[in-house]
C-alpha cells in the first residue's frame, strides 16, 4: 500500500508538472472574467495572448519546457488557428469580446488553447518515459489524422464520417499498448483509454473556459450551461491529431513485450 500510494502521488504531481502550461493559461482566463475592468486600457483576449507568450517564456527560462516542446506548441498554434478561423465563420462557437490581436476575426489566444493540449502530450511522454507495444506503421496514423482534420471542416457540408473514424482509431490503435513508468515501476494501459480518459479532462477544461468565455457556443449566448458531453467525441479525434503531430516530432519507442 505505501508503494501505491507513492507511485499515485508521483503519478499525480507529474500530471499536474505536465498540465503546467495549460493550467496557469486556464487560471488566467478564470482570473480575468473576475477580476477584469473596462477601464483597463487593454482587451482580456489580447492580455491572454500577451499573458501566454510570457509563461512560454517564464517556462522555457526556467528549463521547465525544452526547445523541442517549444516547437510542437508552435505547430499546435498553427493547426489551432486554422481550425478556429474556419469554425468561427461557420458559426460552432464565437468569441464575444472585442480584441485587436486577431487574424480575421479570431482572437490569436485561441490558437494557445490547442498548443496547451500539444504541450501537455509532449511533456507527460518525456516525464512518463513513454514505450509503445505494437504501435501501427506511422503512415498509417498519419492518414487517419489527415482524415479526422479534413473531416472537422468537410462535415459542415458532406456527410460527417466521424462513426467510420472512431471505428478506423480501433483498427489502427486497438492492439496498441501504451507503456509508462510513474516512479520505479512501469505501468501499461490500451492506448485508446488513454485517448479516451484526457478527452474527458480536456471536456472539463473546456466547460471552465466557457465559463470564463474564453469562446462561447450558440447554446451559451444567453448565458453559460454544461458543453454537451457529445463534445468529448470531438475531443477524442482531436486528441489522435495532437498525438500524431507530437509523434512528428518525438521518437515513437517501441516494445515487443511488457517486461514491468
Amino acid at each position: 500500500m505505501k508503494n501505491f500510494l507513492r507511485e499515485f502521488i508521483y503519478f499525480g504531481l507529474k500530471q499536474a508538472y505536465a498540465c503546467l502550461f495549460g493550467g496557469i493559461l486556464l487560471l488566467t482566463i478564470l482570473l480575468t472574467k473576475f477580476f477584469w475592468s473596462d477601464d483597463i486600457p487593454i482587451a482580456r483576449y489580447d492580455f491572454l495572448f500577451i499573458a501566454a507568450i510570457f509563461i512560454q517564456i517564464l517556462l522555457v527560462t526556467f528549463k521547465l519546457e525544452t526547445a523541442r516542446e517549444v516547437k510542437i506548441i508552435f505547430l499546435f498554434h498553427i493547426v489551432g488557428t486554422l481550425m478556429e478561423i474556419f469554425k468561427t465563420h461557420v458559426g460552432s462557437w464565437s468569441y464575444p469580446e472585442d480584441n485587436l490581436i486577431r487574424l480575421w476575426g479570431v482572437p490569436l489566444f485561441s490558437g494557445f488553447m490547442y498548443s496547451a493540449v500539444g504541450s501537455y502530450i509532449a511533456r507527460i511522454w518525456r516525464i512518463f518515459d513513454f514505450k509503445f507495444e505494437h504501435y501501427p506503421p506511422k503512415y498509417l496514423t498519419i492518414i487517419l489524422c489527415i482524415l479526422i482534420y479534413v473531416n472537422f471542416f468537410s462535415h459542415h457540408y458532406l456527410p460527417d464520417i466521424r462513426y467510420l473514424l472512431f471505428i478506423a482509431i480501433l483498427s489502427i490503435y486497438g492492439r496498441t499498448k501504451i507503456h509508462y513508468t510513474p516512479y520505479k515501476k512501469t505501468r501499461w494501459m490500451p492506448l485508446t483509454i488513454g485517448f479516451l480518459l484526457v478527452s474527458f479532462f480536456i471536456w472539463i477544461a473546456e466547460n471552465i473556459r466557457t465559463f470564463g468565455a474564453a469562446w462561447v457556443y450558440p447554446d451559451q449566448k444567453n448565458g453559460w450551461d454544461i458543453v454537451s458531453i457529445d463534445k468529448m467525441g470531438s475531443w477524442f479525434l482531436l486528441m489522435i491529431i495532437s498525438f500524431v503531430l507530437v509523434t512528428l516530432i518525438n521518437k515513437v519507442e517501441k516494445i515487443s513485450k511488457y517486461n514491468g
